[in-house]
This record gives C-alpha cells, sequence and structure tokens, in this order.
C-alpha cells in the first residue's frame, strides 16, 4: 500500500491573536504582563520569523517596549534572536510556556488636539506692487499674533508680507526656513507666532542624537522603555519642529534629521530595533542660528538643507512703540551703527530693551541703565557706558551690592 505524499506546507501566516478588548480602557500591565502577552504572539506564530515592530502593530503598544520585552525573553531562552537585520525573533519550544493565555491590545491612540490657529483675516482682493497679491490672499496675518506664552508678537514685513503669513506659506510649500541674527532679535517669537504648535529642541554643544530621537528610561516596574523624543513627536503629530541654535549642535548628530527633510521624510531608529518612522502631513522643520556666538558654525551641509535664509534683526522701531525709554532706544541704535562699522561687537536688541524698560519701572531709570553697562561685554564697556553718558546726560556704572545696611539704633 502506497502512502501518500502529505500537501506541501502553506506560507507562513500573518501574526494572529486572540483580542479581548474589555468595555473600557484596560488598567495599567503589571511587571512581566506585556512580556508575556509577546510571548503569546510568537507561540501563536511559532515558526515565523516577528520583528518587535509586527509584535507593537499586533498589540497596537510601544515599539520600544516590546522591543526590551523580545530582548528579556530571549535572554531567558523563551524566544531567539531569528535575525539581526533588520532584527526579528522566533517562538522557541519554551516560549508556550512563557506566554499568557490571552491578548489585550491596547485601546487607539486618540491624537492630540492642535491648538487654534491664530485668527486671520478674510481674503480680499490682490492689489499691484512687488508682493501684493501675495500679501492680500488668504491667511493673511493683519495684527498682533498671540504667542503660546500669551504674549503678543507684532508682525514684519518679509518679501512684502507680514513674517508670520511668509513662514507659514513656506511650511506649506515644504521650503525648510533658517533665520539667523544676534540673540534677542525674535528669532523665537517669529516662530512661536507662525506655528503656536511647534515643538521645540534647544541646542548645544552637548546635544546628543538622544535627545532628537528619544532613549530608553526605566519604569518603576523595573523594565527599559524607549520614550520617543521631539522629532518622532513632530513628525508623527504633523507639527513644526524648531531647532533653536541648530549651528551649536555636533554637524554629526544634526545630520539625523536630515533624511526627514528630504524626500524620503523619513527616518530609523537604530536604538530602538531599526524602528522607521514616517512624517505625516506638517511637519516643517524650521531653525535658528546665532553668527556671533561662540562655537556657532554654519556648515555646508546644514545651509543646504535651508532653502530660504532670513536675516533677523532687532526692531527699534517696535521698542519705541512699546514703551521703551526713547533715551535708551538711542544707546541701541548708535550701538548698531557702531557695530555695523566694526567699532564694537556688540549692541542691545529687543530682548535687552524690554528688559530695560522693566527694570525701569522696578529700580529707576538709573539702575535700567547701569545694567545696560553691566551686561555688556567687557572688552565694549567703555564705549557703552560714554554712549550711555551721552543719551542720558550722566556717567552711570553697573550694578552692584553696596555697603551692608546698618541698622539704625
Amino acid at each position: 500500500m502506497t502512502t501518500p505524499t502529505p500537501p506541501a506546507a502553506p506560507p507562513a501566516p500573518a501574526p494572529t491573536t486572540t483580542p479581548t478588548t474589555p468595555a473600557g480602557a484596560p488598567k495599567r500591565l503589571g511587571n512581566g504582563e506585556l512580556r508575556a502577552m509577546v510571548a503569546k504572539v510568537l507561540a501563536d506564530n511559532a515558526g515565523t520569523d516577528l520583528t518587535p515592530r509586527t509584535i507593537a502593530h499586533t498589540l497596537n503598544r510601544s515599539s520600544g517596549a516590546v522591543g526590551n520585552a523580545c530582548k528579556v525573553l530571549a535572554d531567558r531562552g523563551e524566544a531567539e534572536v531569528a535575525s539581526t537585520s533588520p532584527l526579528a525573533y522566533r517562538a522557541t519550544a519554551t516560549t508556550a510556556s512563557a506566554a499568557a493565555p490571552r491578548i489585550t491590545p491596547a485601546p487607539p491612540r486618540t491624537p492630540r488636539p492642535k491648538p487654534p490657529k491664530p485668527t486671520t483675516s478674510a481674503p480680499t482682493p490682490a492689489r499691484s506692487g512687488a508682493g501684493g497679491s501675495a500679501a492680500r490672499s488668504a491667511g493673511v496675518v493683519t495684527g498682533p499674533v498671540k504667542r503660546p506664552n500669551g504674549m503678543d508678537y507684532h508682525p514684519r514685513l518679509l518679501s512684502g508680507m507680514p513674517d508670520v503669513t511668509a513662514l507659514r506659506r513656506l511650511r506649506d510649500a515644504g521650503v525648510a526656513a533658517l533665520l539667523y541674527g544676534p540673540p534677542g532679535t525674535g528669532k523665537t517669537s517669529v516662530v512661536e507666532a507662525a506655528f503656536p504648535d511647534c515643538i521645540t529642541v534647544q541646542g548645544d554643544g552637548d546635544t546628543v542624537v538622544a535627545d532628537f530621537v528619544g532613549d530608553y528610561t526605566k519604569t518603576p516596574d523595573g523594565e527599559f522603555v524607549f520614550v520617543h523624543g521631539p522629532l518622532v513627536r513632530a513628525m508623527r503629530d504633523g507639527v513644526p519642529l524648531f531647532i533653536d541654535d541648530a549651528t551649536l549642535i555636533p554637524p554629526t548628530v544634526l545630520a539625523v534629521v536630515y533624511p526627514a527633510m528630504d524626500g524620503r521624510r523619513q527616518i530609523v531608529i537604530k536604538a530602538n530595533g531599526g524602528e522607521v518612522v514616517d512624517a505625516a502631513p506638517g511637519f516643517y522643520v524650521v531653525a535658528g542660528h546665532n553668527p556671533g556666538v561662540h562655537g556657532a558654525v554654519l556648515t555646508d551641509a546644514l545651509a543646504s538643507r535651508f532653502s530660504v535664509q532670513v536675516q533677523v534683526s532687532s526692531d527699534y522701531d517696535l521698542a519705541d512703540q512699546l514703551g521703551v525709554d526713547k533715551k535708551a532706544v538711542r544707546v541701541a541704535r548708535n550701538l548698531a551703527t557702531r557695530q555695523e562699522r566694526g567699532e564694537v561687537g556688540w549692541a542691545p536688541q529687543l530682548r535687552e530693551l524690554l528688559a530695560f524698560k522693566k527694570i525701569a519701572a522696578v529700580l529707576g531709570t538709573d539702575a535700567a541703565a547701569g545694567n545696560l553697562v553691566g551686561i555688556a561685554p567687557e572688552e565694549d564697556r567703555a564705549t557703552v557706558t560714554a554712549v550711555v553718558r551721552d543719551a542720558f546726560g550722566r556717567t552711570v556704572t553697573p550694578l552692584a551690592l553696596g555697603a551692608r545696611i546698618t541698622p539704625k539704633p
């Protein structure tokens, strides 16, 4: 009697689960519960190589947490590494014993509501002249714009239209912008006014890749989970990413953002098992650069990524309108002119003038003038002192503590 030949094995099936969705949101997972559910997925798909991302999709949970659970299972011999590129795992003979009796997928995430856009004017007919058509189209800002901190930003002209409007249109067109100028001129203010939902990375020489993409952190249960960073959050939420002081960040670190800015609009997080993150519509990158700050270097690679580069200088007329002492504004204008001629390296910007107004209201005008002298760099202090003396008609000295106050008998 001839034994019939068994049919060929069918292709490996997609991961299967036996989900049980509770009526309400599930309770917080206890220690080892996620690991047992990961083992359940592997055991249900014995013989199939599964990446942490695939398992995370099945469970609707964090890829980082699932990757950590897979690693623990492999360390215990309750799973094995099937491949390293991409990283994938498969069940072993002991996986079923570590598996949970059932799987409880997490509920879908509710997207974070975006703040309402600032009020803009209704469309009006276009007019002739430079920038006339663009400046009169829908969405043009006509007055002060509230920043997230509640302060008003007063738009300035950029190519014939309000700077806030120009930045929003650059975002719509996918053209990255770099704002450069001395500290305190309003680069952060205009970005926050244009994009109140932006996520900010404050750059410095110690910034590392993890500051952009995220890193592992230990939970109260003693497990390590991957917490995504600002770049990933901005990409997934489809909101702008503002990289302040971008030129202070080491070029090798800043390169992590480049794939998200070009046609790929995608990054790969090597630290999280090769997780792939795609940018949602609306994601945009804008950066700030302070040319005069020590250590700030605008590399060719960085400059080429930002097709639009906008110089930002202080608006001294605005300082007048905001009620800053006219003598202080005169000092700032004088020093700015000397700075352009190379006579000094420092001049007060709008930030310093607004601080002057606040200090004068609390401590008096002489104290505010003395503070202007005190915050000037040592090499420019003599010139600043002379300019302040000419404007205020008297010599002032930097703020300093005096003699100890002796109580009266």
